[in-house]
């Protein structure tokens, strides 16, 4: 997703100190961010424009890459970021990362919605994943019949984009639409509708099915090929040092997520804190990664659980942003922490894993001694931190499981209803407000097992779950969209208790006869 960015926050900068709840932006803030543009010959567009990307694509493309046409079609020319549109010329401070962060507040009549799925293709036949070859196959396809730019690194077609929309891959092979920044839940899912009509029509021809799952229920790790974007080797040959489960995070895994805005940093600092409280609450809701090599696997998400074991620096819970000290800066600090994997110069990922980015601030990145990092570098280092809520220009709610077409809907109309309703908003404070940091980890920890089954305080968790949902409900309706008929399914789920990962357990132990292939056209798309 990418959204253009509005200032209108307030923020500390230098020595003034100026904080609202609404979405007025100091002017020494805005002044700042002018200054910063100074700071380079040429910021590009993505360095000032909202930016969803993942471990798939960190930036998105700008209007200052080259592009060429070729039998008509427009070529966009590298999938990486528009390191080239900038050249450092002052060193960045600590004050233009924070001032960077506070851009993305945006007055409510602003806010829009942005949500991202992925997916596992597979050959009907063998139901083996898809090669690469058969993905650019794909990509081509999409591209020729319904008008997509290619994205395009080297000679390898990696993506497509068309308007504020992407499709990009993940390491895996994982299909993944990046949607445009939208107002309503209707126009998002007449979004994925859209898309998952124009990926049907054309892979239907090609034997190519997608299957809706968060984590990939039959095939080895070693039967999934790696993606050719030069910065998924860095990072997968980084991964084994730091966990054990990095790479079936990277080949393995398949995800929803919704992409919020703020309206200023006492906002952002609401929304992260219920995002992260509730954030098992929504794992719980998605739970649908119950198998592992044919098998089950003992979790109802082993999508989450994965991320327990990937890379403790830039994965978890965040106790800090319940700390009365947060704030843009605190988030800067601890990004400033987070070990890095890669800068990218003269079209080629340099391989900065485990280095540090506050040696970049001073011009002692080994790599490249003597060289300050862009706000591009900023930028792609954030996309490199995976904790349960992110903090970009906007927040990223990162803890449900990839399913079926219904629940990539459901998803965003969950935290649409609790984010941008003031009173839901306030009620999910009140619900929470007193749970412990022991509490949050607890059940972080206990979800991906127990899912709402999980004990929590004096009954389970499904019982707060259910107060929760209503609350989302009743946020949806007073947006006076008729939007709340979008979390129909997990008010289902939340009233029982039974996550899609049971009911598919409940299928492989009788109606499949303990047989793992029946899945894959029971959560066919």
């Amino acid at each position: 997703m990418a959204l253009v960015s509005q200032t209108g926050s307030a923020h500390r900068i230098g020595v003034e100190s100026v904080r609202r709840s609404g979405g007025f932006m100091a002017f020494k803030l805005c002044t700042h961010m002018e200054s910063l543009k100074m700071k380079e010959n040429l910021i590009s567009a993505s360095s000032l424009s909202y930016s969803s990307g993942n471990l798939a694509d960190g930036l998105r493309l700008d209007s200052a890459r080259m592009k060429s046409k070729r039998g008509g079609r427009v070529i966009v020319a590298t999938g990486a970021p528009a390191e080239e549109a900038t050249v450092a010329t002052q060193p960045l401070t600590k004050e233009d990362l924070v001032a960077y962060l506070a851009s993305g507040c945006k007055p409510k009549e602003k806010w829009r919605i942005g949500t991202e799925h992925e997916k596992f293709g597979f050959q009907i036949g063998s139901l083996r994943p898809m090669t690469y070859e058969q993905i650019s196959g794909l990509l081509n396809g999409l591209a020729e019949r319904f008008g997509w730019e290619k994205v395009m690194e080297g000679s390898d077609i990696i993506g497509l984009r068309q308007g504020m929309q992407g499709v990009s891959l993940e390491p895996g092979g994982q299909f993944e639409l990046s949607g445009a920044p939208l107002q309503t839940l209707h126009q998002t899912c007449a979004e994925v509708n859209s898309h998952l009509y124009q990926a049907k029509a054309v892979a239907e021809e090609m034997g190519i099915g997608f299957l809706g799952i968060g984590f990939q229920p039959k095939w080895r790790r070693e039967d999934i090929p790696m993606m050719p974007k030069g910065r998924y080797k860095i990072i997968e040959n980084y991964m084994p040092k730091v966990g054990s489960l990095g790479l079936d995070m990277m080949l393995r895994t398949c995800t929803v997520q919704v992409n919020l805005d703020f309206d200023s940093e006492a906002d952002m600092i609401r929304k992260f804190r219920v995002g992260l409280a509730l954030q098992p609450i929504a794992t719980a809701l998605f739970a649908n990664s119950p198998f592992t090599e044919g098998k089950p696997n003992g979790y109802l998400s082993m999508r989450s659980q994965i991320w327990t074991d990937t890379d403790n620096s830039r994965t978890g819970m965040l106790p800090f942003v319940f700390d009365d000290t947060f704030g843009f800066e605190k988030y800067v600090d601890y990004a400033l922490d987070v070990p890095m994997y890669f800068i990218y110069r003269k079209k080629k990922y340099i391989d900065c894993s485990g280095m540090s980015f506050r040696d970049f601030m001073v011009g002692k990145l080994s790599p490249v001694p003597g060289e300050f990092p862009t706000l591009s570098d900023w930028e792609n280092h954030l996309t490199t931190i995976y904790p349960e809520v992110r903090l970009k220009r906007y927040l990223e709610m990162r803890g449900g499981d990839g399913g079926p077409w219904r629940r990539i809907c459901a998803l965003p109309a969950f935290w649409v209803g609790l984010l941008y309703d003031e009173v839901s908003l306030q009620n999910a404070l009140d619900i929470t407000a007193d749970w412990t940091p022991e509490e949050r980890q607890m059940l972080r920890n206990e979800v991906p097992i127990t899912g709402l089954n999980t004990p929590f305080r004096d009954g389970l968790l499904k019982h707060v779950a259910q107060d929760v949902v209503e609350l989302a409900k009743d946020g949806l309706k007073r947006r006076g969209f008729k939007e709340s008929g979008f979390l129909n399914e997990v008010t289902e789920v939340a009233r029982t208790g039974v996550t899609l990962a049971e009911k598919m357990l409940g299928l492989y132990n009788g109606k499949w006869g303990q047989n793992i292939d029946p899945v894959f056209e029971e959560l066919l798309y």
